[in-house]
């Protein structure tokens, strides 16, 4: 294909993207129905829609339409290629622009300029403050395809000569200790050996960051109590030697867990969806939330979501560390975490708990904002205890 058709491609498939199609049923579909194009084109086409979600609404202001074809304008406007190149009717390439499309298209002004949505903008900036158009910006670009080291079966050096032996090159960061920087041969990372023999998960920088932080130790109770697939529950097994057991109120997301555990060398108990008892030393609970730490990942879900939604999601949360709280055990920490950068999912949220149970403290707080080692994550550590406790409080990213 060429890099016209290429873009003719990317202007249909968001097409259906804008008309309410998921972004991924809207490519897979399309590459269904094109059995001509090769990888190279399905990678670029994707690359296309997705950079075009994440900057919907600059891109839209550049190319003078909030279409498929629009957004395309605005892209290749955004990237400083003359816009004839691609748009020439030739080769399948979209048609030239008319004199409309030429004179139309203007920078990206308030929230378009940050690709917010307007009723989200203010709710960002009293959560970020002076960081809150860093934060955005950053979530217009393509996140770092990230590993861990599972620290259970080798260490980074083993790991990072391990992968380069199959193509894959890769270079630590100063986010965690266990993370690695794919810096190329990433789309051979599932099919490695280093992946497959469970030497190496793919987890995000920030996410790593996270479990760095908890206070594991060797001989606890771990319950990781949101634990979707459970890459935060390998992550704390690859860090100490404990009893680990993994719950989410949708066991669906548990199921591939026994078999990534197996891989990885280490044993988790998984727990039926809404019958959890007993006391754990700590619990983990990364809540569902926004993503709006993340959206650079699935970018989707910062158009979908909505004032309500978000609303929901806090009540959700509240009613998630009520119930956690009653599986710590004494001397026990409660983890709240999020990957989000919003504060009523947050900060707010914990402030709400404390308020609620006047016998616990904070212990611990940390934000991380999305950058070139990791999305957006924010942590909380809870304990019962006085009100002395020391309190750790960081600002990452």
């Amino acid at each position: 294909m060429t890099p016209g058709a290429r873009i003719q491609a990317a202007v249909e498939i968001l097409d259906r993207w804008l008309d309410g199609e998921a972004a991924e049923k809207a490519l897979t579909g399309w590459a269904r129905r094109s059995r001509f194009a090769g990888s190279k084109d399905r990678a670029a086409i994707r690359d296309h829609v997705f950079d075009a979600i994440r900057c919907k609404r600059s891109y839209a202001a550049l190319g003078g339409a909030m279409t498929g074809r629009g957004l395309m304008i605005g892209l290749v406007r955004a990237q400083e290629i003359e816009v004839s190149e691609l748009f020439s009717g030739q080769g399948h390439a979209p048609e030239p622009l008319s004199d409309a499309e030429m004179a139309a298209g203007e920078a990206p002004q308030g929230a378009a300029a940050l690709d917010l949505p307007d009723w989200l903008e203010p709710i960002w900036r009293d959560s970020l403050d002076e960081r809150a158009e860093a934060a955005a910006l950053a979530q217009r670009s393509r996140a770092p395809v990230m590993l861990r080291a599972n620290l259970r079966k080798t260490d980074l050096d083993q790991a990072r000569t391990a992968l380069s032996g199959e193509g894959i090159e890769t270079r630590p960061v100063e986010i965690s200790d266990t993370a690695l920087l794919v810096e190329t041969g990433a789309r051979k990372v599932a099919l490695s050996q280093a992946f497959q023999t469970g030497l190496v998960e793919l987890q995000d920088g920030a996410s790593q960051a996270v479990v760095d932080a908890l206070p594991l130790t060797d001989g606890m109770r771990v319950l990781d109590y949101c634990a979707g697939g459970g890459g935060k529950t390998l992550a704390m097994a690859g860090r100490a030697d404990a009893r680990f057991y993994a719950h989410d109120v949708n066991e669906g997301r548990l199921r591939d867990l026994p078999d990534r555990a197996a891989r990885a060398g280490v044993e988790v108990t998984l727990l039926p969806a809404g019958d959890v008892q007993g006391d754990f030393d700590l619990v983990l609970c990364d809540a569902p939330c926004s993503g709006s730490g993340s959206w650079r990942r699935a970018p989707d879900g910062k158009w979908r979501l909505s004032a309500g939604q978000l609303q929901h999601l806090t009540e959700l949360q509240r009613d998630i560390l009520d119930q956690a709280a009653g599986l710590v055990a004494a001397n026990g920490v409660l983890a709240y975490a999020t990957c989000s950068l919003l504060a009523d999912e947050n900060d707010n949220q914990i402030a709400a708990f404390l308020a609620r149970h006047p016998g616990w403290t904070e212990t611990q707080l940390q934000h991380w904002l999305p950058g070139p080692q990791g999305d957006g994550f924010f942590l909380s550590c809870l304990i019962r205890a006085d009100s002395d406790a020391t309190i750790d409080r960081n600002f990452s990213g």
